[in-house]
């Protein structure tokens, strides 16, 4: 019997705190701290992403980066925050809409809860595998493919890069 409905309420989602092979290390402790709940998969889509984030105040949910496979539509459910967009930042409340297409720098991207509440999105998504992330505050490259949780994950530095033909 399938569990996959057309319609959930974002009430009945339950948050999860991110996976143990997720989280932050511990000098990290507080600066991320997200809670999170997918929606998508109980209505049965697979080439849309939707999840609930939940972001404690103070923190963020993700690094800085930018995809260049899947674009992102984040919801700003409740709360305040601050988006960090390429080089510039932008106040977001309650009610905003907040595009984060494909890119580079330019188009990176991290959502920081700047008030005192938790501060609560929807994150809807492409779900184009495989994706290439970037983070241009470590100067780290991401290539993800299969489950988003980490079926195939390489992180590598931008300084670390090697020739095409090394060792062929």
């Amino acid at each position: 019997m399938s569990s996959i409905t057309p319609v959930v309420s974002i009430s009945s989602l339950t948050l999860q705190p991110r996976p143990a092979e997720w989280k932050p290390p511990a000098g990290t402790k507080g600066r991320f701290d997200v809670k999170r709940a997918r929606a998508a998969p109980l209505m049965g889509l697979s080439k849309l992403g939707c999840t609930l984030h939940e972001v404690a105040p103070g923190a963020t949910a993700y690094p800085h980066h930018s995809h260049r496979a899947n674009e992102e539509l984040l919801v700003v459910l409740s709360g305040r925050g601050e988006l960090r967009y390429g080089s510039a930042r932008h106040a977001v409340k309650e009610g905003d809409l907040i595009g984060c297409p494909t890119g580079g720098p330019e188009t990176a991207h991290q959502l920081i809860n700047s008030g005192s509440e938790p501060l609560r999105y929807l994150a809807i998504s492409t779900m184009i595998d495989p994706d290439i992330c970037e983070y241009p505050d470590s100067g780290k490259v991401g290539a993800y493919a299969g489950d988003r949780e980490g079926e195939f994950v390489h992180l590598s530095n931008y300084k670390s890069a090697i020739d095409y033909w090394e060792g062929e």
